[in-house]
Formats: structure tokens, C-alpha cells, sequence
């Protein structure tokens, strides 16, 4: 499930193959909502917010590097440097730490893949012409827009090592292994790790779903509000509610600080359970 050697054609390409799932006339069509964002309340609903601080207890941390691929690059512009900086500070961290890893993933979702139809139903069958692209639901440029922006990509070795993979849906847990398993959740189990750092894009979409995934898996869960980014008018609105569900919301600095400072490698198993898939910790 995890084969990042598959080959992803463009849409353009895409469009003139078969196509069992979509109705391509369609599917070319303008989208009903061009140019527009969805607006919404920029206050914090009542006072939720994350209880607790990073250096509160040893911790076993991941970096989760979402979706930073060439595709994406134009938009990445902004938050590359901090990516950067906390993708080099975590494998510093890792080279003196059983409890520290880094995951990559690509959003590789191709027109008419078939999978998770109802993500297709979501974003709908139009919008999807090649020449005027209006959504980011699928690849239009094949298998070279989902390598990770070089200056953050894995090495070899991370790549041999299964760090980076191929997403399929907006949240990073939801890629499967051959036993149906999240290919992500079993990769941070192996290390019990017990919380995970978000960087990357959208803010909106896949950082956001990864977020509640995360949380929902028993994951202390951080968002880099300096470190995301996302091609909507959403940019606030996302960290407004990520910041007051599930997740603490923190700058690249205050990140940097505790990695070089205040961590302390957790001890395997201290904080959460290996034996469900929520996390629940036995006894």
C-alpha cells in the first residue's frame, strides 16, 4: 500500500484514460464556487483551549512534515524556512533520542483513483480541467509534484526506513498497511511515541484533519502556526480552531526552544497505550 514507486500521471494525462468512477464532461466543468472561501467566525468559541505545556513531562515526539511537495511549492514559499529549521532541530534531537522521529507524506489522490469516493463526492466532479485549475483534490502534474521539496526531503536512508509514504485522504493517519492498519500510527507505535508536531499544507484541510486524527488516536497533538500554510482564505480561521478543539497551537521559535532545551526523552509506554487504536493506556 505504501509503494512511493507507483507511477501518478498528471491530470491532463489522467483525463484521457478510462474512467469507471467520474463523468469527465463533468468533471471540466467550472466549479460553482470559483473564487469564493467559505467565511466564518474569527473568535474562539468560549474559552477551550490545550491544558497543558510541551515541557509539562518527558515526552517521545514526532515531526509530522505534511504534504510539502513540489506541487505545492508556490505556496510553501512563506513557511519553508521554519520547516526547515524544526525538520533539522528534530533530527539533531533524534540522533541522541530513541523517543524523537520525522514522517513525510505526499498527497497523491489521482483524478478517478477510486479511493475514499466520498472525498470525491465532497470536493465534487467539477474544477478539474488542466488548463484553469481551481482546486488542490488531485495531482495535475504526475508523479514529479508529489516528490518533497528538496530542502526538507527525506534522505535515503529515511525513505528505506518507511518515513516517508503516499497519502491518500486529508488526514495523515488515513494511508492503510496491508493489514488495514494506519500506516502512520503503527510507524509512531513502533516508537511509542505520544505526541506529534504539524507543519505543512493546508492548514485547513490536511493539517487540520491530521490534527483531530491525531487527538482522536490519544496523541498530545501541536500545530506550528508559523510553519503551515494553505492556499484558502482559511489560514486564521483553521488555527482559531485547531487552537481551540484539539490541539496546542505554537510559533517555530517557542518549538525550537523546547527541543533544544526542555525535552526529555519519555520513557516507552508512561503515557500512552500501544494496544487500541485510540491510545488507551491499560491499567
Amino acid at each position: 500500500m505504501n509503494d512511493i514507486h507507483q507511477e501518478i500521471l498528471p491530470l491532463e494525462d489522467a483525463l484521457r484514460q478510462p474512467c469507471p468512477h467520474r463523468d469527465k464532461a463533468l468533471a471540466q466543468e467550472p466549479m460553482d464556487n470559483l473564487r469564493t472561501t467559505p467565511g466564518g467566525p474569527q473568535g474562539r468559541p468560549l474559552t477551550f483551549s490545550a491544558a497543558w505545556n510541551l515541557e509539562d513531562r518527558p515526552r517521545r515526539i514526532a515531526l509530522l512534515v505534511d504534504d510539502c511537495q513540489e506541487e505545492y511549492r508556490p505556496f510553501a514559499g512563506d513557511i519553508l524556512p521554519n520547516v526547515i529549521r524544526l525538520v533539522d532541530a528534530f533530527r539533531v534531537a533524534r540522533a541522541t533520542s530513541d523517543g524523537v522521529c520525522i514522517a513525510w507524506s505526499a498527497w497523491s489522490r489521482a483524478f478517478d483513483d477510486g479511493i475514499s469516493n466520498a472525498m470525491d463526492r465532497w470536493y465534487g466532479p467539477r474544477g478539474l480541467r488542466p488548463d484553469q485549475p481551481e482546486n488542490a483534490a488531485y495531482v495535475f502534474t504526475g508523479s514529479a509534484g508529489v516528490r518533497p521539496l528538496a530542502e526538507i526531503a527525506p534522505t535515503d536512508d529515511e525513505v528505506a526506513d518507511g518515513w516517508f509514504y503516499l497519502g491518500q485522504h486529508l488526514d495523515m493517519f488515513w494511508t492503510f498497511d496491508d493489514e488495514g492498519r494506519s500506516y502512520l500510527d503503527r510507524k509512531l507505535t513502533a516508537l511509542e511515541i505520544d505526541t506529534v508536531v504539524l507543519v505543512g499544507l493546508w492548514t485547513d484541510e490536511c493539517v487540520l484533519s491530521t490534527a483531530y486524527a491525531g487527538n482522536s488516536r490519544g496523541y498530545d497533538v501541536v500545530v506550528v502556526a508559523d510553519a503551515v500554510d494553505t492556499a484558502t482564505a482559511n489560514q486564521k480561521t483553521a488555527l482559531t480552531v485547531a487552537g481551540s478543539t484539539v490541539a496546542k497551537v505554537l510559533s517555530t521559535d517557542a518549538v525550537l526552544d523546547y527541543m533544544t532545551g526542555d525535552f526529555v526523552t519519555g520513557e516507552p509506554g508512561a503515557v500512552k497505550g500501544t494496544h487500541h487504536p485510540d491510545g488507551r493506556k491499560l491499567g
